[in-house]
């Protein structure tokens, strides 16, 4: 099963405005009825009857967060590339 990421939003005449991003296990395909169906009944049982009038707007393959670590971005201690010469060039400045 894949993940998704699902947004959501209220309609724009209600009261109560909502709108976010939820997170659903699936094995349908992508931009598939089924997996429509699928975010709807994770959506409603995450929020109950509170989603009930809430709109599925984008449903998204989760990527993977390999490349952050907790968060925090990764420091490169390597050294600096030196700058190549131009050998056989005449530099016109």
């Amino acid at each position: 099963m894949k993940a998704y990421l699902a947004h959501y939003r209220s309609p724009n005449a209600s009261g109560r405005r909502a709108m976010g991003v939820f997170e659903f296990e699936s094995s349908a395909r992508l931009n598939s009825k089924q997996l429509e169906k699928d975010a709807r009944m994770a959506m409603l049982s995450q929020y109950g009857n509170e989603a009930l009038s809430w709109i599925i707007e984008d449903i998204e393959i989760r990527k993977s967060q390999t490349n952050l670590a907790d968060g925090q971005l990764k420091l490169d201690f390597r050294e600096p590339i030196k700058p190549k010469r131009n050998i056989g060039k005449k530099d016109y400045r």
